[in-house]
Order: C-alpha cells, then sequence, then structure tokens
C-alpha cells in the first residue's frame, strides 16, 4: 500500500499538455466549430429557429471576407485559359482584288521566283520547284494552269538588274604620306565579262585595277567608274556613299573597287616644308624619296605620273556572289600582285535590285512597294490558315518557302528596311482586324518600325500617308476593345491580361510616332483616346448590369436585391481595376484607370442607393431592412476600399453620409438579430443531448452553435463599422447588451434541461460546466470585438466604459455560474468524501499511516481521471479547488468530532494532509502550492498543529495570533494610541494610555462610557501581574486618559515567546454587565529597553503607537478550540476567563 503515497496524480500532470479548447474553423469536417446544427433533412428544425437567418448572415460574412485589404494581383489572376475571342470584321482588311488582280499578283510573284540572282541564304529556300509549288498552293491554282503560267512568264523578257553599293568605312590601311598618314578614296565599277581578268601565267601574277596606263583590256569608260571623296589624313577613313551600277550579265559580271592613297605633286620647296611633318624612320624614308622625285623634276611640278598616287588595295567581288537580301560586310583588302603589300578591311552594303520588270503589274505603273503589299497580304493569310486558323497567339511565324518568295520580291524591288518595316505593319495589323494575332508579335512589328524610324524622311509621302491610316484604323480598333474591356479582357484571366499590358504598348509605341508625320492620325493625344473610351465602356458596362439586375421600372422591394447584387459587382470591379488593370494602365499609358473608374462608378451606384433609400424608408418592412442592411454593407465596403489607399479622401466621394438613410434600417435589422439568436440558442438547446459533439471535443453541439453565433455578431459588427460615433456607441451599446441577455439566456437554458433530469449524471454535468466556460470565452471575446471609436479619455482597459462594463458584469455572472456547476458537480461527491476522511479518524493506531490514507487516494485518482478526460483545463482547475475545499472541511469536522484522542490520532491526519497537497500539486501540474496551502489549508494545519502542543504553548499561540491579527476594518472599533516603554534599573514595565477615538457608541444615547483595561499575557508568563485599568469616560467616542501603569516584570519574562500587552476597551455599563468595544495587542519583545537599552531622555518623549482595535478572528479562536478540549484546570481557568469576555461581545452589533 506505501506505493500510494507516491502517487502524483498523473492525470493532474497530463493537464497542461492537453490544450483546454480546439476551436474549430466553420468548414472543417468533424469540428465543433462547424454548425452542428445545420438540418440534414426536412423537418429537422422548426420554422423560425433562427438557421435560415445566421445561414444567410453567414453568406454576408463570407462575402465580406475577401474585401479585407487591398487585392493583390495573384489572387485575382485565376484562370490561365485561352482569352476570350476579339471581334473581327472582314472589312477591316486590305481591299479584296480582282480575279484580274489576283492573277497578276501570281505572275508577279512567279516573275521574282523564275529570275532571281544572287546567292541564297542558309535560311531560305534554295530549291526553285519547292518555290513555285509553294505559290501554286498560296494561289490555288491547277497543275495545268500554275504550268501554263510559268510557261507566260518564262517567255517574258528578264528584268534588268543593278547593283547597289555603299562604301561605309574602311580601318587599318597602310600609312603612304610621310606624317604617317594616308588621303584615301575608291574607286569602283563593274567588270563586265569581257574585262575579266585572263588566268595566270607563269610570269608574276597581276590584279586589275583602275590604274592610269594599265594594260589590260584598256582603262573602263568613265561612266562605269566611280569614285569617292579624298578622306585626309587617315588610316580609318569613313564615307557612307551610296553608288548605283548597272549589271548586264548577273552571272559573270564583277565589283572591283580599289583604294588609293590621294598625292598631289608637290615642289621641292614645298617637300622641305613637310619636314616637320613627318614620323618616325619610315617616314623619313618616304620623305627622301619624295625630294628625290620633286628634284628629277627640276624642283616644279611635272606632268602627271602614273604614279602620283599610291595604291592600298583592291576588292573584287563577284555579283553573282551577292545574296538576294543583300549583305553588309567587312572585306579584306587585297594586293594588285603577289608583291604588292597591303592591310585593312573595307565595309560595303551590297544589294541586287532589278529596274525593269516585264510584268502585267510593273507594266500597269504598280509599284513594288504595292506589290510588295498585296503579295504580303496574300502569304499571310494563307500560313495563319495553315498553321492556326483558330487561334490568337499566331505570331506570323512564316514558313521557309513564304520567307524566301518575300525576300526575293523585298530585294527585287528595292524596299528599303523601313519600307519592309511598314509593309510588315501594315498588314498584319490590318489582318489582326480580320483575324486574330498575338500582340507581342505587332508589338514587334512595332519595335522593328522604330528601329528603322531614322529614314522616315526618304519615306514618300503616299507611303507615309498609308502608314497613318493603318495607325488611325488599328488605334480605332484597340479603343473599340478598351471600352469592352471587361469582356475581352477579363481581370480573372492571365491570358487576358496579358494580351491587355501587350496591346496597350502597341497603342503607346504607336504615339511615340505622332511627332514624326505631317499628316497626323490621331485627332487628340492618344491616351486622352484611351480614357474617354474607358469612362464610356464603364458607363455603357453599368449600364447593362443596372438594367439586367435593377431595371428602375420594377418597384422598389423587388430592385433591392438586384442593387444589392449591382454594389457587389462593383465591388468586385473595382478590385480588379486596383489590383490587375491599374497599374498596366499607369504604367504604359500613365492612365489612372483606378481613380477614373471608382468615381464615375461609385458616382452611378451613389445615385441609385440615394433614390432607393428615401423611396423605401417610408415602408420599411424586416424583408426591406434586411436588403437594405446588406445593401449599406456593400457601400460602406466601396467607401472604405478608396480610404484604405494612401493619400484618399472619402470625404469628397458621392457616398460620404450615405450611412444617415440607412440607419432605421440597421436598428431594425439588429433587433432581428437579437430575436433569431436566441430562436438560434433555444433551438440548438433542444436538440442537444448533453454529450461531446465529436471525439476531439468536450463541450456539446449547443456550445458550438451558440459560439459560432456571437462570432458571427461580432464579425458583423465590424464589417458595420458605423462612421458616425455617437450612433455608433448607441447601436454598440444595445447590441453588447442583447449578446449578453443572449449569453444567460443560454446558460438558463441549460440550467433547465439540467434541472429537468433530476438524476443527470457527472458527465452531463462536465458537459455543462465546459459549456459554460466555452461560452464565456465567445461572449468576452465577441464582446470585446464590439468597441466603437471613442476618445482616448473615455476608454478604459482599451474598451469604452459601457462597453467594459458590460463585459465585466457578463463574466461575473458567468464566474458564479461555473461556481453553481462546478459545487452540483462536487456536492456527488462530498458522501464518498466523508465516507474516506472517515476511515482515516477511525482507523487503529495499529495500523500504517499509508494504509488508512489509501482507500481515500485510489478514490480520489479514479475521479480525477474521469474529471480530466471530460472537463477542460480550466474546469478542471475549479472542479480540483472544490475538492480540496471540500477534503479541508470533511478533516476539520472530523477533528472537530474527536476531540479527546491520542497524537498518533493527529498525525496520522497530518500525514493525509501532507499526501493530498502531492497529490493536488501533482509535481506542478495540477494546482499551485500558493493556493493549496492558502485559507482553510493554514486552519487545518494550524489545528492539528495545536492539538500536539501542550497547554502552556496553545495559550502562547493565542497570544501570538492576537498580535499577528490585522484589522481588516482599521476604522470600523477605533483606534487607541499608547506608550511603552521598560525601565531596566527598576525592572517595570511603564505602560501609558493617552487616548482612543472613533470607538464604537454601545449605548442607546449614540455614545458610550469606556475604559481600557490593560493586562500582560499569557498568563503563566506573568503569574503574579494583575490587570489594571483606566479611568471611565462617558458620554464620549473620544476618550482622553493620559495615564499611567507600571507592571513590575522581569526583562527575560519580556521576551519570551508570545509576550505582550493587552489592551482591552469596555463600555461601562451601570445596570447591566460591561459590553466589549475592541482589543489591541503590542509585543513586548519590540518596545524600547527590551529591544534595545534605555537610551537617556524622557520616555514621554517617545512617539506614541496607535492600535487599531479589534475583534478575535477564526485563526485567534482556533488556539482556544484546542483549550476548550483539555481537561487540565490550566487549560479551563484560561478558557472560563475568555469566555466570560465573549459574553460582553454578545450585546455587541
Amino acid at each position: 500500500m506505501t506505493t500510494l503515497l507516491e502517487i502524483k496524480s498523473s492525470v493532474l500532470r497530463q493537464v497542461q499538455v492537453r490544450p483546454s479548447f480546439r476551436r474549430r474553423t466553420e468548414g472543417e469536417p468533424g469540428s465543433a466549430g462547424a454548425d452542428p446544427q445545420e438540418p440534414t433533412a426536412a423537418g429537422a428544425w422548426k420554422p423560425g429557429d433562427g438557421v435560415e437567418f445566421f445561414a444567410h448572415m453567414r453568406l454576408i460574412l463570407k462575402k465580406g471576407e475577401g474585401r479585407q485589404g487591398l487585392p493583390c494581383p495573384e489572387v485575382l489572376l485565376r484562370s490561365g485559359s485561352p482569352a476570350p475571342a476579339e471581334p473581327v470584321d472582314p472589312s477591316r482588311g486590305l481591299r479584296a482584288l480582282t480575279q484580274e488582280e489576283v492573277e497578276m499578283l501570281y505572275e508577279e510573284a512567279l516573275y521574282t521566283v523564275l529570275y532571281r540572282a544572287g546567292t541564297m541564304g542558309p535560311d531560305q529556300v534554295d530549291d526553285q520547284e519547292t518555290l513555285l509549288g509553294y505559290l501554286q498552293q498560296v494561289f490555288g491554282t491547277s497543275s495545268d494552269e500554275h504550268a501554263k503560267a510559268i510557261e507566260c512568264v518564262k517567255k517574258a523578257k528578264a528584268p534588268t538588274y543593278a547593283l547597289k553599293v555603299s562604301v561605309m568605312r574602311a580601318k587599318n590601311l597602310l600609312a603612304k604620306d610621310p606624317n604617317g598618314f594616308s588621303d584615301p578614296y575608291c574607286m569602283l565599277g563593274i567588270l563586265p565579262a569581257a574585262g575579266a581578268p585572263r588566268e595566270p601565267g607563269p610570269h608574276k601574277e597581276q590584279r586589275f585595277s583602275f590604274r592610269k596606263g594599265s594594260k589590260r583590256g584598256g582603262p573602263l569608260p568613265a561612266k562605269c567608274i566611280q569614285v569617292t571623296e579624298v578622306k585626309s589624313s587617315t588610316l580609318n577613313p569613313v564615307w557612307k556613299e551610296n553608288f548605283f551600277f548597272e549589271i548586264e550579265d548577273v552571272s559573270t559580271d564583277q565589283l572591283h573597287l580599289d583604294i588609293w592613297d590621294h598625292d598631289d605633286d608637290v615642289s621641292l620647296v614645298e617637300a622641305c616644308r613637310k619636314l616637320n611633318e613627318v614620323i618616325g624612320l619610315k617616314g623619313m624614308s618616304r620623305y627622301f624619296k619624295q625630294i628625290v622625285k620633286s628634284a628629277r623634276a627640276n624642283g616644279t611640278a611635272g606632268p602627271t605620273e602614273d604614279h602620283t598616287d599610291d595604291f592600298l588595295g583592291c576588292l573584287n567581288i563577284p555579283v553573282r556572289e551577292v545574296p538576294v537580301a543583300g549583305e553588309d560586310r567587312w572585306f579584306k583588302l587585297e594586293p594588285r600582285s603577289s608583291a604588292s603589300r597591303v592591310q585593312g578591311d573595307c565595309q560595303l552594303v551590297l544589294k541586287l535590285i532589278t529596274t525593269q520588270r516585264d510584268t502585267g503589274m510593273s507594266q500597269r505603273g504598280r509599284s513594288g512597294f504595292l506589290s510588295y503589299m498585296l503579295l504580303l497580304s496574300r502569304l499571310l493569310q494563307f500560313e495563319h490558315r495553315s498553321q492556326e486558323p483558330d487561334s490568337s497567339s499566331w505570331r506570323g511565324e512564316l514558313s521557309g518557302p513564304a520567307a524566301t518568295v518575300l525576300c526575293l520580291h523585298g530585294a527585287q524591288s528595292n524596299l528599303s528596311a523601313l519600307q519592309l518595316a511598314v509593309l510588315h505593319w501594315q498588314v498584319s495589323s490590318r489582318h489582326h482586324q480580320t483575324c486574330t494575332l498575338d500582340y507581342g508579335y505587332l508589338l514587334g512589328l512595332l519595335e522593328d518600325l522604330q528601329a528603322h524610324w531614322g529614314e522616315a524622311s526618304s519615306l514618300p509621302q503616299e507611303q507615309e500617308e498609308s502608314l497613318a491610316d493603318s495607325f488611325s484604323a488599328f488605334s480605332e480598333f484597340g479603343l473599340r476593345l478598351l471600352r469592352q474591356l471587361r469582356d475581352y479582357f477579363p481581370a480573372t484571366n492571365s491570358t487576358a491580361v496579358y494580351r491587355l499590358e501587350l496591346l496597350l504598348k502597341c497603342l503607346s509605341k504607336m504615339q511615340l510616332f505622332q511627332p514624326s508625320f505631317e499628316s497626323c492620325p490621331f485627332e487628340t493625344e492618344l491616351n486622352m483616346d484611351i480614357a474617354a473610351a474607358l469612362k464610356r465602356g464603364n458607363r455603357e458596362w453599368y449600364d447593362r448590369l443596372l438594367n439586367s439586375k435593377s431595371p428602375r421600372e420594377q418597384p422598389g422591394p423587388q430592385r433591392l436585391a438586384g442593387l444589392v447584387q449591382l454594389a457587389d459587382a462593383v465591388y468586385e470591379d473595382l478590385q480588379s481595376c486596383y489590383g490587375v488593370y491599374a497599374s498596366l494602365f499607369h504604367s504604359i499609358v500613365e492612365i489612372d484607370f483606378f481613380t477614373l473608374t471608382f468615381r464615375q462608378l461609385e458616382r452611378l451606384v451613389a445615385e441609385e442607393a440615394w433614390v432607393l433609400t428615401e423611396e423605401l424608408s417610408p415602408k420599411l418592412t424586416l424583408e426591406v431592412a434586411s436588403g437594405l442592411f446588406e445593401l449599406y454593407l456593400t457601400l460602406a465596403d466601396i467607401q472604405g476600399f478608396w480610404s484604405s489607399l494612401p493619400g484618399r479622401d472619402s470625404r469628397s466621394l458621392a457616398l460620404a453620409g450615405i450611412h444617415a438613410p440607412f440607419l432605421p434600417a440597421v436598428k431594425l435589422w439588429l433587433q432581428v438579430l437579437r430575436d433569431q439568436a436566441r430562436c438560434r440558442l433555444q433551438g440548438a438547446v433542444d436538440v442537444d443531448t448533453l454529450e461531446p459533439a465529436d471525439a476531439s471535443s468536450k463541450h456539446s453541439s449547443s456550445a458550438a452553435t451558440a459560439s459560432l453565433c456571437f462570432s458571427h455578431i461580432q464579425e458583423l459588427w465590424t464589417r458595420l463599422a458605423w462612421p458616425d460615433p455617437a450612433q455608433a456607441q448607441a447601436l454598440g451599446t444595445q447590441l453588447s447588451q442583447d449578446l449578453c441577455e443572449a449569453t444567460l439566456f443560454y446558460t438558463e437554458l441549460l440550467r433547465k434541461k439540467v434541472d429537468a433530469q433530476p438524476g443527470a449524471a457527472g458527465e452531463a454535468l462536465c458537459v455543462v460546466l465546459n459549456n459554460v466556460e466555452l461560452l464565456r470565452k465567445a461572449a468576452g471575446q465577441a464582446l470585446r470585438g464590439l468597441a466603437w471609436p471613442e476618445a482616448p479619455s473615455a476608454l478604459e482597459g482599451g474598451l469604452p466604459r459601457p462597453l467594459l462594463s458590460c463585459t465585466q458584469a457578463l463574466d461575473e455572472d458567468l464566474q458564479q455560474e461555473v461556481q453553481t456547476v462546478t459545487a452540483h458537480l462536487t456536492s456527488k461527491m462530498v458522501a464518498d468524501i466523508r465516507k474516506y476522511v472517515q476511515h482515516i479518524s477511525l482507523s487503529p493506531d495499529s495500523i500504517q499511516n499509508d494504509e488508512a490514507v489509501a482507500p481515500l487516494m485510489k478514490y480520489l485518482d479514479e475521479k480525477l481521471a474521469l474529471l480530466n478526460a471530460a472537463l477542460v483545463k480550466e474546469n478542471l482547475s475549479r472542479v480540483l479547488e472544490a475538492l480540496w475545499e471540500l477534503l479541508l472541511q470533511a478533516i476539520l469536522q472530523a477533528l472537530g468530532a474527536n476531540l479527546d484522542v491520542s497524537a498518533d490520532f493527529y498525525g496520522r491526519f497530518h500525514f493525509a494532509l501532507e499526501a493530498l497537497v502531492n497529490f493536488f500539486h501533482a509535481e506542478g501540474q495540477g494546482l499551485p502550492l500558493e493556493s493549496l496551502r492558502d485559507g482553510s489549508y493554514k486552519r487545518l494545519e494550524e489545528e492539528l498543529r495545536l492539538h500536539q502542543c501542550s497547554t502552556r504553548e496553545c495559550i502562547e499561540q493565542y497570544y501570538l495570533d492576537k498580535l499577528k491579527q490585522r484589522s481588516l476594518e482599521q476604522n470600523r472599533f477605533g483606534r487607541l494610541s499608547v506608550r511603552c516603554h521598560y525601565e531596566a534599573a527598576e525592572q517595570r514595565l511603564v505602560v501609558e494610555v493617552l487616548h482612543a477615538a472613533d470607538l464604537p457608541p454601545l449605548d442607546a444615547n449614540g455614545l458610550s462610557d469606556p475604559f481600557v483595561i490593560v493586562e500582560l499575557g499569557p498568563p503563566h508568563l506573568f503569574p503574579l501581574v494583575r490587570s489594571q485599568r483606566t479611568q471611565v469616560k462617558s458620554r464620549t467616542l473620544h476618550p482622553v486618559y493620559d495615564e499611567l501603569f507600571y507592571f513590575s516584570v522581569p526583562a527575560e519574562a519580556c521576551r519570551r515567546r508570545g509576550a505582550c500587552v493587552l489592551f482591552t476597551v469596555m463600555d461601562h455599563d451601570w445596570l447591566s454587565t460591561n459590553d466589549f468595544a475592541g482589543e489591541a495587542a503590542l509585543g513586548l519583545g519590540s518596545i524600547g529597553g527590551i529591544a534595545r537599552p534605555q537610551v537617556g531622555g524622557s520616555a514621554r518623549a517617545r512617539q506614541p503607537v496607535t492600535l487599531h482595535l479589534r475583534r478575535p478572528r477564526a485563526q485567534v479562536k482556533s488556539a482556544l478550540r484546542m483549550l476548550e478540549g483539555r481537561t487540565n484546570k490550566e487549560a479551563q481557568e484560561f478558557v472560563k476567563k475568555l469566555k466570560e469576555l465573549e459574553k460582553s461581545m454578545e450585546a455587541d452589533p
């Protein structure tokens, strides 16, 4: 049985580990927080039980959950599905061609392929048959028609070819002048087939040059040779000059280019003058050669010689090797012969074009620009149909044959890079309006156009005007899409939003070209047009929404529900505008789309709300009030959305002050809420079985329902956020009172349900206790959430004073309810506890203490295991405290019933008391030691200790208790001023009674006749000392005595334990016994002369001591009860004396 003494209550140690209550969210499966009272079948709930009302309220709250804080794109963009199809209009494309024009375009394309010239690139299709077959597919001709068309083209005259040469620059040329530089220039021309260099013979290899006197084939005609400017004193000349050469034979003609150093004939004197320009030894050598040359001419400029200009290098480029798309390339300079020494490179831009074409379009004066446009349009349509006919993400990727045909035609038509960029934009932007393309592709075309826009001055006016027309058409198309922004670019579709971003970038890019046009393609600034389109689109969207949800021709009550939906749609739209659209419009086209849209839609909604509230106010019903309440919440959310943005003031909004007409509806709705909450709680308790809602909960279903209702009420108040402080205080105060009443109403329902079951088991009481605790927390949290705006001076504890007082009052009521249920629960254990305590008291002295205590400990361990499983932490602590008090009282009763017993009896209970302390403390996991060893424990421990003391020790304890006693109400029994000291020389104690004040009135006249009895105690320390007393002071409550008393006692006795002076104030009665007024004790160990030696000076100079009079308390009477049980003479005489004093106190009120 000794093992039971080591029980530390394992169940109590688990209290800190188990959470007191897990709040479940509404949607969690199996959660008690999810309203367990939702109807699962028809007829599960009675009509009007509040279920439908609170279900509707949950929908309102859920709607508000998505309106907390500012929206972010990651939340709004929920779909990556394809974007909605944009509108297309075949009439917005290029003009449809006639059959004759189609045939001429077919001929033009075949002519381009059959008479191609130059070298094909690696990415181009070099097979002629493939290209011709591709064109047959594009134009949809039969094989016979195709063959016939080819035969016809082959019979046509071949085109006239020309080579465009741009001499750009050279670098790293040889220095031919004494100053270390050269004066380079270029001579270039076309070498026909007859002038081609011969095959090299055994003699030294020679290359053709334009040098005078060349014997190879004779000089070229002057018109075939063209010369650049001379660039003085440089080895890296920049020319950027353009030349045009007609080509007779593309397969054999060559482009030849020489670079020469220009040297003017100089005299000897002039040569000498250039001495200071000589640089380096090589320059000096060239300088002396020049001097010798000048001297041979006798110092004068002689006739022109072949060797006046120095050769710097040459190039020979076969025309047939020029790429069909042209090229911009650096060529390495070559020597005239193997003996020549040259260095450097030359940059040339080459392009092989046709000047005369024997085609129908050329004969009719159709320019290559127009022909290319028509051909590109035809190919683009064919490629789009072939690759992705139903997709809006096609990026204009052309197949190899298509790209090759366009490259050939563009080069042969001598179209510049700018013209090609213009054509591709014009055709693609028009095609987009008939068959949707990817905006990224169109943006790339605009960027390409911008990259070549520096050559815009070379663009013919007709082509510039056509470009301006394409810009106007595309901007008109784009503005039409922006008017229907929500339809074609919904904010929830990330693909559509990305297309919107690219469209805005296209429009912004087009605006950059506006200053360059002589005829402006835009009537106003583009961003102004966009803003106007957005405003118009906002109004059209709102009007469609209004007509579909809340038509004005309907009666007001019918329009109300639609207006709520309209306001919700406007709020969601504003969220999309802020979270998705605003950043795009601001960063790309510098338009504050959110402000523009918010101002417009907010004003429109406010107008509808003002009109409707004025119409409905005179005929306010519950249904109308509910609709107006929900409408106000959304309007407040719209207003709050604006206020949450930095730097935005809601006072300027049309919705400012909108709350005023909604106040009657809100008041009525809150009244409905109060009644429906009661109905909801009544229904929840009616079906409650007072069993845990689920395995993880310790409360029943009705508590979860009530907690959820209160949470919804608090969340609803937060959403309401009534702006007027005075009205908010009135509403909040009323709502808090209603919530408190609902809470107490619920506890009353639980009490009635338990009372209706007289034999309610302990498990049901545990559930009720947990329900009340859960509701106490839920109601407290809800009440704290009902705070309204107040000035800091009106707040207390962070809450408005009315709300704080309401919260505190409810908490006190619920704490009292908890104590009542706890007492009811523990009362069922009283009989068992008394039985086991009696077992301890009746156990013979022969058995061990642990065996006597074991049955009680086992019973408690079993009970606490059940309570721990059934109660939450807070309630378990309360039950433990109540059980602890029951145990202490049971032991006290057992001690009172057994007065004259052995010391082992008290030792056994002392052992039991310590075992119970360890059990309930449970190594820190149970009740704290401070609470266990307080209150009744101290009394019990004192009684046990006193029962083991001698009579004199008990008497000393009696006086020690008087010294420790403190007056709970210091002014209730008055005050007494005294002065005490010990005269060591005389071995006497001097006590001076000075005066008393505020004594209680004990006579019928409202006064007293007080006197003071002065005595020393305990009696056994001062056996020869008699008590003394002052004179009686008649009819006063503030007597003045100034009387001195001497007690001859040794100092050693004054220092003993419990030694004190006891002052008893009595009221003198002439015809009856004296009445007790109060008493006070002063310990002798602390007075002068005892605690410290007397040092000179008069005793009367010492400060008086003020003692507060009091009545004996329980802890003083405990020692008295111990003495009453003693049979010895000393104890009986002491008790007799004290009882006489008590009799005098009985007459005191």
